[in-house]
């Protein structure tokens, strides 16, 4: 039968991105990232029986108590039979061909809201899928938006854990932006004293610590450990036990909470909000208009900037030197201070380099309308990129702040200058390599050296990379993943279509919701402790990660292990804690706390298994191995993952099954599409440049769980009958996707394809031409660029695509880059790459030949 899930809908209209190049951008409300797939929230085992060939059964009642898994009918493997090598095109092919493509495992779409509490009954409830739709009611447990755990239920041994096959591990996205029909974060101000604390662990108040002696003493669920409680904070006790006032007080009843941090979190004065911008302005920064673009973007910005006497901007330039501006004196043009010496760099100016907003507004703007002008006839080709960002770092060291770059060619003179150290900017990978991907690796160990210094100074930096050819990303980046910041990529750049993403990309950088110089911590309950943080942050001390920047994008995955045995019943907590300064100065403690079951069942693992949380786990520690592993043998690891997950399932929970069936558990049933996905994924294709490879593992280091999803499993969509009454009807612009193979693909068609970071439209050879016109303006299919920018035209059938480009836009938190893409060109090829369920030669074989090697690796492991 056809599988099919309860989908996510798309996420509300909450981003800051325009729909054209000549739309007047105009500020919103942060956005929450929204991918469509989805694992299903009904009960975790599907009434499901599917066998090649069969008419469909009607699908089971959502709220079905327990029901039986998820099964596939195929032929055993024969005796002695060899298994198929994953990267094998035809592996599997004789039980593949019995396999009707249309009624395998996919993600479905649904539009309706789901209505969330994090707790019921004063259990923790399963949350609904992190790439669906959702609205949450904090009732002691935190939103799922802040932290996730990939099972929400914790396994009682170390034994347990390894047997299902399964990581135990929390996705902390602490400032993740919130839905607009939730309630805001409450804010308490306990005063002078600071929040109440558990005096052994450290670990903060909140709606699971039990208070006795008729609310004299607490007993904190993290260590155990007894407390007196303060006596202007005592307060009786009902008879459950709980505090009388516990309704009326967030920090007892929400499962977040934002305390006012006192003196005591501080060790300065919090810093201002200081942005300094640096603009490549080389001769190749200049010929592609990456320097105009650059300029016109920050001016338009800097009106969105936090308004008030705290908020200091500086501005600098460099090509083979640095050039720095005093802001203040400006006469008939700017004054230009250059530091030639890019070995040994310093600020010529320790004052005016660096000045009130406020108060030099029409001077800065003055500066970067020149700037293009100034460096219209450069020639020099060289840059000084990492003496530039010390120069900077110099400027904005004694506060701390944000440093955003323009980047445009490779680091060639001056400290840490670095070369290609390829001619196509490739590396000669292949998937069989032994020896460790070099150029996949920073290049000098000195940058991370420079890295941390900025770290400790809380200088965060963001990269903005427009560029057309290779300029060492690998090396680039270890800055920012250190400092908390980002790399954007505009490869290759475009001064047509990619001025206005660098734009809404720059605007959305310093709008969305963001803290400075902050400091995160993970505590877990006795039995469970923290392992490892995967993310973009500077570690210097066991237990902390510093985040000189911190944002609402941005997630960090902490795995966790046992130290000792849970008892079957109780709950284990986990609590992430937040010091951070706001952008208008004010110093918080943003506290998550999550409370789950614990269990001795591995049934209950299985069926309280957060497939996305599971996924976004493995993608993050795929991306930390690929610059040392060689390609095949972290396929065959990813690949392996997913068979002793369903091969555990099989061997523990289904024991009275045949052995001709391919079982899946209902929470798990996506886990062979997002398995061969990631196979075929960016970071793991053979033919990919470096440059490419080396981004996306910097993105995927610190992407959301929303939004990792749509990354390396993409949707599409039929743009060309579009139905826009029905999508009225569906409380969506954007119809329903299409699965991601060729089959659903027509000549005829025209078809729209993003991830997150791209958007691709494939325009068939057949495409009727009126239609062509109406969307692009073109007369024909081989007029239309590759890259260009989406224009609305005056028809019915423009204003439809228009609404559904922007409706994603608002979901991704992306402007997103379109290409268009033609049958028999390189943009064709790029889109059919994507369809991660085709069988390709370099890659990998098709879903239905995926899911046929894994049912016979699954049996004969059983044998």
């Amino acid at each position: 039968m056809m599988v099919t899930g309860r989908s996510p809908g798309p996420a509300p209209s909450m981003g800051p991105f325009v729909g054209s190049p000549q739309a007047s951008p105009k500020p919103g409300p942060p956005t929450q990232s929204a991918p469509p797939f989805s694992a299903p929230l009904a009960a975790p085992f599907g009434t499901q029986t599917w066998a090649p060939g069969q008419v469909a059964p009607p699908t089971a009642a959502p709220n079905a108590a327990v029901q039986p898994p998820r099964m596939f009918g195929m032929p055993p493997p024969q005796p002695n039979q060899p298994l198929p090598a994953i990267d094998q095109t035809g592996a599997s092919l004789e039980d593949a061909r019995k396999i009707n493509s249309n009624q395998i495992p996919r993600p479905t779409t649904s539009y309706s809201k789901i209505q969330y509490d994090t707790r019921q009954g004063n259990q923790a409830n399963i949350p609904p899928p992190a790439s669906c739709d959702y609205i949450v009611k904090d009732t002691g447990n935190c939103s799922p938006r802040y932290m996730r755990c990939t099972i929400h239920q914790v396994p009682c041994t170390a034994d347990l854990l390894t047997n299902c096959g399964m990581e135990l591990a929390l996705m902390v996205q602490p400032l993740a932006p919130l839905h607009p029909s939730e309630e805001p974060i409450p804010v308490v101000d306990f005063g002078e004293g600071g929040p109440i604390r558990c005096s052994r662990c450290k670990g903060y108040i909140n709606p699971f610590m039990r208070f006795t002696d008729h609310g004299r003493q607490f007993i904190c669920n993290f260590c155990g450990c007894v407390g007196s409680t303060p006596h202007e904070y005592q307060c009786n006790l009902g008879p459950d036990g709980r505090r009388r006032d516990a309704d009326e007080r967030p920090e007892l009843c929400r499962g977040t909470v934002e305390f006012v941090a006192t003196k005591d979190y501080m060790m300065r004065d919090p810093m201002p909000a200081v942005y300094f911008f640096l603009i490549d302005v080389s001769m190749n920064a200049i010929q592609t208009g990456a320097t105009a673009a650059a300029c016109a973007a920050i001016s338009q910005v800097i009106a969105d900037l936090p308004e008030g006497p705290r908020t200091m901007l500086g501005i600098a330039t460099f090509d083979s030197t640095v050039h720095f501006y005093n802001l203040k004196r400006v006469l008939h043009q700017p004054l230009m201070l250059i530091v030639p010496d890019v070995h040994d760099v310093y600020i010529p100016l320790e004052t005016d380099v660096v000045v009130q907003l406020s108060e030099c507004r029409k001077h800065i703007e003055q500066l970067l309308e020149s700037i293009p002008t100034m460096f219209q006839d450069n020639s020099t080709a060289e840059s000084a990129f990492v003496a530039a960002i010390k120069a900077a770092f110099l400027a904005i060291k004694s506060s701390g702040g944000k440093l955003l770059v323009f980047q445009s060619v490779l680091p060639s003179v001056g400290m840490i200058a670095l070369s290609a150290r390829d001619a196509e900017g490739r590396g000669n990978i292949s998937a069989g390599e032994k020896e460790p991907h070099k150029p996949l690796q920073p290049a000098d160990k000195a940058l991370k050296t420079m890295a941390i210094e900025f770290a400790e100074c809380q200088v965060c930096v963001d990269v903005f990379t427009t560029t057309q050819t290779y300029v060492d990303i690998a090396s680039i980046s270890v800055i920012p993943g250190t400092t908390g910041g980002q790399v954007y990529y505009y490869y290759p750049f475009s001064s047509i279509s990619d001025p206005v993403k660098l734009y809404n990309d720059l605007r959305w950088n310093i709008t969305r919701p963001q803290g400075f110089e902050a400091v995160m911590r993970v505590r877990c309950s006795q039995g469970i402790d923290v392992k490892e943080y995967h993310g973009n942050f500077c570690k210097r001390i066991p237990t902390d990660v510093d985040l000189p920047g911190i944002d609402s994008d941005k997630a960090i995955v902490v795995t966790l292990k046992h130290d000792d045995k849970l008892q079957d019943g109780s709950e284990c907590a986990f609590q992430c804690a937040l010091l951070y300064t706001t952008v208008y100065g004010q110093r918080r403690i943003r506290v998550s706390t999550l409370s789950l079951p614990c269990t001795r069942n591995i049934t209950n693992l299985f069926r309280a298994t957060d497939l996305d949380a599971q996924f976004v786990c493995s993608l993050k520690q795929v991306a930390n191995e690929i610059p040392f592993t060689p390609l095949l043998q972290i396929r065959e690891q990813v690949t392996n993952i997913c068979i002793n997950k369903l091969l555990a399932y099989r061997k523990f929970c289904t024991t009275a099954t045949t052995s001709g069936q391919f079982i899946l558990p209902e929470a798990l049933k996506l886990l062979p599409l997002y398995t061969l996905a990631l196979t075929k994924s960016t970071g793991l294709q053979t033919d990919v440049k470096i440059d490419d490879r080396s981004f996306w593992i910097n993105y995927v280091s610190h992407i959301s769980t929303p939004s990792a999803v749509c990354l390396v499993l993409p949707q599409m969509i039929a743009v060309h009958n579009l139905d826009f009454d029905k999508q009225e009807e569906n409380g969506s612009a954007i119809p329903p996707v299409l699965p991601l193979s060729s089959e659903f693909v027509s000549e005829e068609g025209i078809y729209l394809l993003e991830n997150g970071v791209n958007g691709l439209i494939y325009i068939g050879s057949l495409v009727d031409s009126n239609i062509v016109r109406q969307l692009f303006g073109f007369s024909t299919v081989e007029e239309t660029p590759t890259q260009f920018a989406l224009q609305q035209y005056d028809n019915p059938l423009s204003k439809k695509l228009n609404d559904v480009v922007n409706e994603i836009r608002h979901q991704r938190c992306s402007y997103l880059r379109w290409t268009l893409c033609r049958k028999g060109d390189a943009s064709g090829a790029l889109f059919f790459s994507y369809l991660i369920e085709d069988a390709t030669p370099k890659d990998g074989p098709s879903y239905s030949e995926f899911l046929a090697h894994l049912h016979r690796s699954i049996q004969a492991k059983m044998s």
